[in-house]
This record gives C-alpha cells, structure tokens and sequence, in this order.
C-alpha cells in the first residue's frame, strides 16, 4: 500500500505555485509509524467498501512535510468517476477557522481587538440588545444567538446590504457571555461582515488574498469556488432518513452555494490544503519560509479560552479557542481523538470531518468526506482514525 502519493499523482497547481505547498517525504523520516498509518487507510477503505459513504480523503503531515496524501472512493454514489488526489470536497464546519484567521489578521493589522465590542465597527449591530457583544465572545460561541440567520435569505449571500441588515436585526436567545453553546452559522456571518466593513474587500476576495494565496494552498483551499474547479467536486449527499441511502444534499451542490462561501460552512477543498495550513498554525504562522501570522497569534488563538465550562449544543465540554477548539484533559472530546495531547487543536464538518494540528509533536491531520453521517457512529469514526495518527507519532 502506497502511503504518499508519486509527485504525478498530487492536485496540479493551477494557480502561479508552480510547488506543493508540503514536500513529500517517507513517514518512517518524520518518525510515524507506517503501520498505524497503514491501518487508518485500511479502515477508511472498509468503510467505502461498506457503503458508509461513496469517497474520501486524508493527508498527514509533519515538521513542514507530508506523509500521507490518499484518496478513496468515488465522487458520487453513480461509482463512474473515481475520487483523485484532485478531488475537491465540501469542508462544512472546517470553514470557521479559515474565517476566523481572516479576524486573526486583521488585529494583527492593528483594525481590531478581539475585546472590542461588534458595535464598535457595525453600529447598528447595537440592536436588540447586542451592542456589549464582543468580537472575543462570537469566535469562542458565547454570543447568545446560535440559532439565528439558519437558514438565511440565500438573496444575502451576494446582497451585502441585506446581509447587513439581518445580521443587525439579529435578536438574543440569552445574555451574552452567560452559556457556551456552538453557533452554527449566525457568528460567521457577524464575521464576515466584520471583515468585510474593515478590510473594505469582499470576505472571500480578503482570505484568499492575505491567506490562501501567500501560502500557495489556493487551488487547494477555495473561499468561493470558481465556476473554472467545478469539474473536481465531489457531490454531496446527506443519509436518508432510514439510514439506507446517501441523498444528495440539494444545498452542498449549486454552483450558487460553492460560490458563495457561507462562512460558517461553505469553503471548499482537498485533505491536503488543511493539513499545510495547520502546518502553518504549527510553525508559529508561516509555511515554506512565507509568514502570514506572528507566533504570539497563533499561542493566543489556539489557547483554551473556556476551560472545561459545557458546550450545550455539544453536550460536553469544547475548551474554545478563537477558531478551533482544544483537547484539554476531559474524559471526551470531540473528533481530535481521545490519544490527542491536551494542547492539540482542530476544528471538524458536521458528520463528515476534521481537521487538527498537534503542537507536542508537530503533527496535522485532515480528513474529508463527502456525505453527512449522524451519530454515533459518525463520532466514533472520527475517535478511532485520529487515535490511529497518534498511535503513529513517535515522539523525537
């Protein structure tokens, strides 16, 4: 079994990058176990061969290399086209923390401070009670309004003065600050409004520009798919709701939808583009000598702002960081895995995915697929391939 893919065989750059964003390098180099990396692909496959799902994709890296680059299935339930290390998949949830870094930048650009209040750069976001609301307590959910703008008016993803307008009109379920319970897609759209009123750009045209581009990871991460990349989607289905079939999920597949990058949800790309930016986390900001974020950002995003206080979307607790969450010392957590050492952060697609990075031992992981399981089993999944990459870390 080929770990990592020949060079022939990795997404061809079709942007200016003429180089992967992570070099290729044998496992057993990086000091990860080509037999636990062995088993997290024969479990990946078993489930395709199942019918869990028609595709997927996964990609190790560490210490600035790539390990393991795979991709399995097809990219619809029809079997006649294969899944290739080209195919694009939808990253759901995953999106929040390439959002979140658009935020990131922008105090690093001295625009913003994570304690200033939304009011103070959307005034009229002040309505219904929300003018205390911070920019520190929508990217750690505890804003008080996780089930607004779910669905939204699909008029407001290209109408910015309407977007406006229904983020504004936007009313509390509790007091701020008071309860941590996941927004699902209401906070990032406050984010993306945010950056969009600071940075005087397009949300998409601005992550692509300071983040995805200076990292040679654009056409491998898209916050707003061009009609050009349409042909490497996999299409997305949702379980039937007797759990025999993969439906397609009407919202995952419009061109409309892929282009429009809804900022909790919507960006689009490959296990690989993840896995190079949380190298980039884990380098302190940069990746390949190009330094997008300072250390001392990364430190303070990635820190468990919550503690061990319960997410009650959740139901457990999710030790939030501004964008990803941690794994901290509970009993459980979410998709990072169990083995994860506390300080391992990450951020998952909802019943397809995660995506995370391993300070301690200089490991990321990124795994996509491409229909929307429920629970338990979809948790578990996400529980027994992360523990197979940490049962392959060597420390050094």
């Amino acid at each position: 079994m080929a770990l990592y893919p020949a060079r022939s065989d990795l997404p061809s750059m079709r942007s200016q990058h003429t180089a992967a964003p992570l070099a290729l390098t044998a496992p057993e180099k990086l000091g990860l176990r080509t037999d636990c990396l062995e088993r997290l692909c024969a479990v990946v496959e078993a489930h395709v061969a199942e019918g869990r799902y028609p595709g997927a994709q996964l990609a190790v890296a560490r210490h600035g290399k790539l390990a393991l680059f795979r991709t399995f299935g097809h990219t619809s339930t029809d079997a006649r086209r294969p899944a290739t290390n080209e195919t694009l998949w939808r990253l759901y949830s995953n999106t929040k923390v390439l959002v979140a870094a658009g935020v990131w930048l922008l105090v690093e650009d001295g625009m913003l401070a994570f304690q200033d209040r939304i009011a103070d750069h959307i005034p009229e976001f002040a309505r219904h009670g929300k003018g205390d609301i911070t920019v520190f307590q929508v990217l750690t959910h505890q804003g008080g309004f996780p089930t607004a703008l779910d669905p939204i008016d699909r008029r407001a993803w290209e109408d910015r003065e309407l977007l406006r307008r229904l983020v504004c009109d936007v009313t509390l379920k509790w007091t701020p600050g008071s309860r941590v319970h996941y927004h699902r897609r209401a906070g990032h759209w406050v984010l993306a409004l945010l950056i969009e009123t600071l940075a005087k750009i397009d949300f998409r045209s601005f992550l692509r520009t300071r983040l995805l581009e200076p990292l040679g990871v654009d056409c491998h991460l898209y916050t707003g798919l061009p009609s050009s990349e349409a042909g490497r989607m996999a299409t997305g289905y949702v379980l039937s709701k007797d759990g025999t079939a993969h439906v397609r999920d009407d919202e995952s597949n419009t061109a409309e939808f892929r282009a429009a990058c809804i900022p909790g949800t919507g960006a689009i790309g490959t296990a690989l583009g993840m896995a190079a930016f949380y190298q980039m986390m884990l380098n302190g900001g940069s990746l390949n000598g190009v330094r997008v974020l300072s250390p001392r950002t990364i430190a303070y995003v990635t820190r468990n702002h919550t503690a061990d206080r319960v997410d009650e979307h959740m139901k457990m607790p999710m030790h939030r960081g501004l964008g990803p969450h941690v794994r901290g010392t509970t009993e459980v957590i979410r998709g990072l895995g169990s083995l994860a050492s506390p300080r391992t952060y990450g951020h998952g697609g909802v019943g397809t995915s995660y995506c995370w990075a391993d300070p301690a031992s200089g490991t990321s992981f990124a795994y996509v697929s491409n229909s929307r399981l429920p629970d338990p089993w979809h948790s578990r999944r996400l529980e027994v391939l992360s523990n197979c990459v940490h049962a392959a870390i060597e420390e050094n």
